[in-house]
């Protein structure tokens, strides 16, 4: 019966991650196990690309090969490795697998297979189990037995991926295509995907492009996708900070300078310009540049030609712009702060990052991997969230973006060890250790020798109730496979007013 669903998936034109998605669930059903995960091997880490049973953070989570014995023991063998419940070795999935509210549930029998593709290693599969005994010699050999169909889906989905990019790679005839590279974007709602997908079009074009969005929503990672993902890859990018430039040295960190340009230039110098000669230069916060230098800016984009301080001769140089800025350069160019003629240059192709609030459930993902840093830097066996906790994360408005996560995870990590949480134990993080804003008349149950912040003013009536239909939404379209129509009939919606509901929340 497993054969014949894991052939049927291999042959059904399924996006690739719907194929491995519903790959791991059919294993545990028929396992009968606790847990399932299929993962990537990314330089010296296992990535997790689909699960079944565990929490949906562990998707954010890198587990550094070298950190995790199991994991390592797994790939250095072809065959089934089986964990016994009296393995004494640290498993990395202690206190991820999805609970009912209580205490974090323990692994207690564990297998799992090297997998490989073209004879080179690819990544693992894992099997884990809550209670003693669950797994055999007869599992270890059915495992072995799949573990060629598993390959042969994960060779399907890589070829398919294939497919597509060098459908684009055609439409732009002569581009070289980007080596494949490590996950740096986390996230799985369609909102990102659907903007990961347009950014793979406009990167090859050679466009300018002006990236906005608030304050700590990774820009900078964005612009470097874009120039991994261009013809410009083997070139340089080379990134500037607007924002950290003095006006008196901006141009000539930009253009450069000869020596004896003006005091202090003791040598020749070339700019930034320069520098990406050939490649991508990517100015950041590109509205906090002086109106002075955007004259000079705009002639250097407009010509292809950069002066040196102090140099006669201009010097060509060609290079594709992305910039990035927080504020609304539009409404800038009203006030008369910046050149409407820049604007224009550099919004050849806008594009605008949404913010944490409006990726769903991708706020999860991002926690996953912020705790393995911090489990990794604090030297603790397992950092989870509490139930709780995830949905405190959830119905945050998340001003400031991935990096006010990054810190919110990274302070309650330590305030949990700073009351008494033991570094060889599996630590959950409470709600009251985050320091997010409580709903109005709402309180947490404190954990055992902390004190509970005060609540930071609290969610309108429409905010939450948007909050909650944004998590209806997003649980309907897990429990579907992602497929809307189904989303839809699980909500006794109408499927026209569910998508209407959905990009009115931001999420389409």
């Amino acid at each position: 019966m497993l054969d014949d669903t894991l052939l049927a998936d291999l042959v059904a034109d399924l996006p690739s991650a719907v194929r491995l998605q519903r790959l791991v669930r059919t294993l545990r059903e028929s396992f009968r196990c606790g847990a399932v995960c299929l993962l990537r091997l990314e330089e010296g880490c296992l990535v997790p690309l689909a699960l079944d049973g565990l929490v949906r953070e562990a998707l954010g989570r890198r587990f550094e090969v070298a950190q995790h014995p199991r994991l390592a023991t797994i790939l250095a063998s072809r065959s089934t490795t089986l964990f016994l419940p009296d393995a004494n070795l640290p498993d990395p999935y202690d206190g991820l697998v999805e609970q009912q509210p209580g205490q974090p549930l323990h692994v207690h029998d564990c297998m799992g297979i090297s997998l490989h593709v073209e004879g080179e290693p690819w990544g693992a599969l894992t099997l884990d189990a809550l209670e003693a005994g669950t797994f055999d010699a007869v599992d270890c050999a059915a495992l072995e037995r799949y573990a060629l169909l598993i390959e042969a889906a994960v060779r399907v989905s890589r070829l398919e991926r294939d497919l597509r990019a060098l459908r684009m790679a055609q439409q732009e005839s002569g581009l070289p295509l980007a080596a494949p590279e490590a996950r740096d974007i986390l996230g799985h709602s369609e909102v990102l995907q659907r903007l990961l997908r347009e950014l793979d079009v406009v990167a090859r074009a050679d466009l300018s492009v002006l990236l906005s969005g608030e304050t700590g929503v990774g820009k900078e990672l964005f612009a470097r996708r874009l120039h991994r993902r261009s013809a410009r890859h083997a070139a340089p990018l080379v990134q500037v900070n607007c924002a950290a430039l003095p006006e008196s040295l901006a141009e000539s960190e930009l253009f450069g300078h000869v020596k004896g340009a003006f005091s202090g230039a003791s040598a020749e110098r070339a700019g930034r310009f320069e520098a990406a000669d050939g490649g991508t230069l990517f100015l950041d916060e590109v509205g906090e540049l002086p109106l002075a230098v955007q004259a000079k800016l705009l002639r250097a984009i407009q010509e292809g030609e950069v002066q040196r301080l102090g140099e006669d001769l201009p010097r060509r140089v060609d290079v594709r712009i992305i910039a990035a800025t927080n504020r609304q350069l539009a409404e800038a160019v009203r006030a008369g702060s910046f050149r409407a003629d820049l604007y224009h240059r550099l919004s050849v192709y806008p594009v605008a990052i949404p913010p944490l609030r409006e990726r769903g459930s991708d706020v999860l993902v991002l926690a996953g991997h912020f705790l393995e840093i911090n489990r990794t830097r604090l030297g603790v066996r397992s950092l989870r969230l509490s139930p709780q906790a995830e949905e405190r994360l959830l119905a945050y408005a998340w001003p400031g973006n991935v990096r006010e996560l990054e810190h919110v995870i990274s302070r309650a990590s330590i305030k949990a060890l700073s009351h008494g949480a033991r570094r060889d134990e599996i630590i959950t993080l409470e709600p009251a250790w985050l320091d997010l804003p409580l709903p109005e008349g709402r309180g947490d149950s404190v954990p055992q020798g902390s004190e509970s912040p005060a609540p930071i003013g609290a969610s309108s009536l429409r905010e939450r109730v948007e909050m909650s239909q944004r998590r209806a939404i997003r649980e309907a379209l897990d429990a579907c496979e992602g497929r809307w129509a189904a989303a839809a009939r699980r909500l006794e919606l109408d499927p026209s007013n569910l998508h209407k509901l959905a990009r009115r929340l931001g999420m389409k």
